[in-house]
């Protein structure tokens, strides 16, 4: 039995813990906030044992066997850093780390330490993403695809009236493409592997980060658009067009309806069955990878290479 605490009192937290309850191999045994008192009424509101108050006494637990950080952006990497300097599995909420090196620099540690680490990116181990992946060979050689996942935040209301939350908030990390855009890139690695040119452009907001905005990543043969968005709220599917058929997706960060449609306009479905966000893939995930059923690099590598494409996206746009 792996035991794992967790770093955050979010709501991401919440559903992780909800999603290890679910997962064999794996307990949720204490949380960690700055504040003694908060982690208390947390662990005691979402039903966890322990509490801690600071991230060093949780880390010198030799109870602890792994740690979920599900913290602001801007503080995984020196979370993560200290976690394997203890010993520690690791799973960090996505996105893992602000630049491939970072995240090179923590994975080079990890393996010198031998313990696993990956980063918690819900659609590579979500049952419909899966299911696109069985069915792109279906489509004929590849020419095009769209990726949307725009959703307007509660969050920017508070923008708009000159406060700035963490999650517009460029010291904190935060910013539409590091939240929602990283799904489009993290699909498209995972299904087409790292592109050969990546465009972009952003729509910037009062923060200083980017609102908005679209990435373009270029497969020589293969193009394939990245639009996201927090400011706004967008009802399009996603799509992958192959030049034998058209393969839509409702809803590319956890796909639960799939439609193909063949050049005779001939249309197949395939419905995935199971709740819509949840993290239960990936946490199960991870207890394999702990439990030594599997190599973690494949997993790093396509972190990394998110990343890098990130990078070049910013890059970009500027």
């Amino acid at each position: 039995m792996i035991r794992i605490a967790t770093i955050g009192t979010s709501v991401i937290t919440e559903s992780f813990i909800g999603a290890a309850t679910r997962t064999s191999g794996i307990e949720v045994a204490a949380v960690t906030s700055r504040d003694i008192g908060r982690a208390r009424a947390y662990a005691d509101r979402v039903g966890v044992p322990g509490a801690f108050g600071d991230l060093a006494s949780m880390l010198a637990d030799p109870a602890i066997d792994a740690v979920y950080v599900g913290s602001p952006n801007s503080v995984h990497r020196d979370q993560v850093a200290a976690a394997i300097d203890a010993g520690k599995h690791v799973l960090v909420e996505k996105p893992a780390v602000s630049s491939a090196a970072e995240w090179d620099d923590l994975v080079a540690r990890a393996r010198a330490a031998e313990v696993v680490l990956i980063e918690a990116m819900r659609t590579a181990y979500d049952p419909g993403l899966a299911a696109v992946q069985e069915l792109v060979p279906s489509l004929g050689t590849l020419r095009r695809a769209s990726f949307h996942y725009s959703k307007r935040s509660s969050r920017y209301d508070a923008v708009l009236a000159g406060e700035v939350p963490n999650i517009f908030d460029p010291a904190m990390g935060g910013g539409a493409l590091a939240d929602l855009g990283v799904y489009g890139l993290h699909a498209a690695i995972l299904l087409f592997g790292e592109p050969a040119r990546v465009e972009a452009a952003v729509t910037p907001i009062r923060t200083g980060v980017e609102g908005a905005g679209i990435a373009l990543l270029d497969y020589a043969g293969l193009v394939v658009d990245v639009a996201y968005s927090k400011i706004t709220t967008s009802t399009r599917p996603s799509e992958i067009q192959g030049e034998d058929a058209t393969l839509v997706i409702d809803h590319l960060a956890s796909p639960r309806h799939l439609t193909r449609v063949d050049n005779d306009g001939n249309v197949t479905e395939r419905v995935i069955d199971g709740p819509v966000d949840v993290l239960d893939g990936e946490v199960a995930r991870f207890v394999e990878l702990v439990s030594g059923g599997a190599s973690p690099e494949v997993d790093q590598e396509r972190t990394a290479a998110t990343l890098r494409t990130i990078e070049r996206a910013r890059a970009a746009a500027r």
